[in-house]
């Protein structure tokens, strides 16, 4: 079913998202929205959480100089609670979400309304453009655009179109939102992919295109990363326990490398102590393993960038591993 005949106007898009402490992107952000390149109606549904910084002052001018912006309110700051009402107080049927620091190209609404109709998928998605200022956000751009970063999902490194398991962001059908019940306001993170195994759940289509591709900004600390990858970490795990047959060796790699790292150690450290040096070899051997893997790979990452850049790549892997893998044993 498309969401609008042959011949037709465009249909009206509702663009919504959830915003939170985003003081410095908000109005980049909106902006290129309101830019967009495509023939039919545009909203832009902003759910305001309880920032810490000027965010809302931000908010109330854009929506002061811009009629087609409405705001509403998201208490808990949640970002699943803020997109379902967002979704509550959209007008139009075809839901494109965007974050609060990311910016969309020209053409992307105009490239995902159309794909939605070609496909007959009710959520279509595409690349999350990791790109960064400082070395170190340059170092995190390019683990995460890497298939030993972040395994082999293509709205990280890329790939053909085609059904997914989950995208980034979404172009989504309103009738498939209401159909799965909207986000699951429960999941802290990870609520895009539960929300996509619903909707393949209940026999719709999640569709992956690399025409769309979003400008996304890393974290700039290795503090600020590994506090994202652990949450990433813990809600997948959430993901698992919620959806048994969604486990697999993709999600499992990262736990076990932090356990393995981790039992490896002590037996490494009691062997050495007591002298026993088979029991020492045998516990490095992990630890050194993924040590030798983590350079080898950032060698081959790095490959283009400066040396500066090189030298972070191994830092910004290492944290998000362990860091993810440490939060899926964490758990939610």
């Amino acid at each position: 079913m498309s969401t609008s005949a042959p011949g037709a106007a465009a249909p009206g898009v509702s663009v919504i998202m959830p915003v939170l402490n985003e003081e410095q992107h908000l109005t980049g952000s909106v902006t290129a929205i309101l830019a967009s390149d495509y023939a039919g109606p545009i909203e832009v549904v902003l759910a305001l959480g309880p920032s810490h910084d000027a965010t809302d002052k931000v908010a109330h001018e854009l929506a002061a100089t811009h009629p087609a912006i409405t705001l509403v309110d998201n208490p808990s700051g949640r970002t699943s609670a803020g997109l379902n009402a967002a979704i509550g107080a959209a007008r139009h049927d075809v839901i494109i979400r965007v974050d609060g620091h990311a910016l969309i190209p020209p053409d992307y609404v105009a490239i995902a309304v159309r794909t939605l109709e070609d496909t007959g998928a009710d959520n279509v998605g595409g690349i999350m453009g990791a790109e960064g200022d400082s070395d170190f956000e340059r170092a995190v751009a390019a683990a995460m655009t890497s298939w030993f970063g972040v395994g082999g999902a293509a709205f990280h490194i890329g790939g053909q179109a085609g059904p997914a398991l989950t995208v980034y962001l979404g172009c989504f059908r309103r009738s498939a939102l209401e159909r799965v019940g909207g986000f699951d306001e429960s999941m802290v993170r990870a609520q895009d992919w539960e929300l996509n195994h619903r909707i393949r759940a209940t026999g719709g289509q999640v569709w992956f295109t690399p025409e769309l591709h979003v400008t996304y900004r890393p974290r700039s600390s290795v503090h600020a990363l590994g506090r994202q990858y652990f949450q990433y970490g813990r809600w997948r795990r959430e993901v698992t326990r919620r959806h048994p047959e969604t486990v697999s060796v993709r999600y499992l790699a990262a736990p076990a490398t932090v356990a393995g790292i981790a039992i490896g150690t002590v037996i490494g450290v009691i062997g050495t102590v007591t002298g026993h040096r088979r029991i020492a070899t045998l516990g490095w051997a992990v630890p050194v393993g993924y040590a030798l893997g983590n350079l080898a790979a950032s060698a081959w990452i790095g490959r283009g960038e400066s040396p500066a850049v090189r030298a972070r790549i191994p830092a910004a892997l290492a944290t998000m591993h362990l860091a993810w893998g440490a939060g899926f044993l964490r758990g939610a």
